[in-house]
């Protein structure tokens, strides 16, 4: 696994990498295992724009990825390392002992042909997936549900982990990738190791265009708008007053929207 880059025979390609796929072991994906995926353009059931710079790119299906691992105790083999369109993270497709196929997050150091099991019973090795009741301090985690039995929510981009700091009572204490450490219960799953495609955050699109491929449309600055359009637009000459604010001028860049009291009392120490 690594980037590659690419001798400038045009001016797009002097910077141009792209990811090393000597890993991905199946280009097919699993038909069985696919969903058709709308697009939706970035509107709403009234056909306005809600969301905006979405439309084109190319067109994907969703594959559907086993967060809640609740195969208890059936041991499965990894058949194939494959690339999904939907996520920065590469997915493995598990055969299990009783026939079932379904895909998992891809994590560093898990091999084709390597067995994985869920449950207490598992080992500490990547791929594994456990309650923290079973998991030992210290070890790095993804995949992690925020409630027993919802499926994996949390840390599941490509790179990502997370640290099982200590236990005590019915709480686990996890240390996220963004530097806060917050309260589990203990009954809640996660997969044990770091998830793969660790060069995904290298990777130097090099063109607008694999922007556009992406679905991402082309971003417009409020400065550069009329005041019609945005708080920022308008003056003569560049103007440098007004604070950061949306279209619809909310405050922006940099300002804290959390608003959740119901789980203050599950962070211990707020994100750095």
């Amino acid at each position: 696994m690594g980037l590659k880059s690419f001798n400038p025979y045009t001016a797009s390609r002097r910077f141009m990498t792209v990811l090393d796929k000597s890993h991905i072991t199946k280009d097919t994906p699993e038909k069985g295992l696919l969903e058709p995926k709308k697009r939706s353009g970035g509107r709403n059931n009234q056909g306005e724009i809600s969301v905006w710079h979405r439309g084109g790119g190319h067109k994907k299906q969703y594959r559907k990825i086993d967060f809640r691992r609740d195969k208890d105790g059936v041991p499965a083999k990894v058949e194939a390392i494959e690339y999904d369109p939907n996520r920065s993270a590469n997915i493995a497709l598990l055969h299990y002992a009783d026939g079932d196929k379904r895909y998992i997050l891809h994590p560093v150091g898990l091999e084709v042909g390597a067995t994985v099991t869920t449950g207490e019973s598992a080992d500490i090795l990547p791929g594994n997936a456990m309650k923290f009741r079973h998991i030992p301090p210290g070890t790095m985690v993804h995949n992690i549900e925020l409630y027993p039995g919802r499926g994996g929510q949390l840390v599941r981009t490509a790179g990502a982990s997370a640290q099982l700091l200590s236990k005590e009572g019915d709480l686990a204490l996890i240390k996220l990738p963004s530097g806060e450490v917050r309260k589990f219960a203990i009954d809640c799953m996660a997969t044990v190791g770091q998830v793969g495609n660790l060069d995904h955050e290298n990777e130097t699109y090099g063109k607008a265009g694999r922007t556009r491929w992406k679905g991402i449309r082309p971003t417009v600055r409020g400065v550069a708008m009329n005041p019609v359009d945005h708080p920022h637009g308008g003056g003569e000459g560049r103007v440098k007053g007004n604070h950061p604010q949306t279209p619809w001028a909310f405050p922006t860049l940099g300002k804290k929207t959390r608003h959740n009291k119901r789980t203050y009392k599950h962070i211990v120490e707020r994100r750095k």
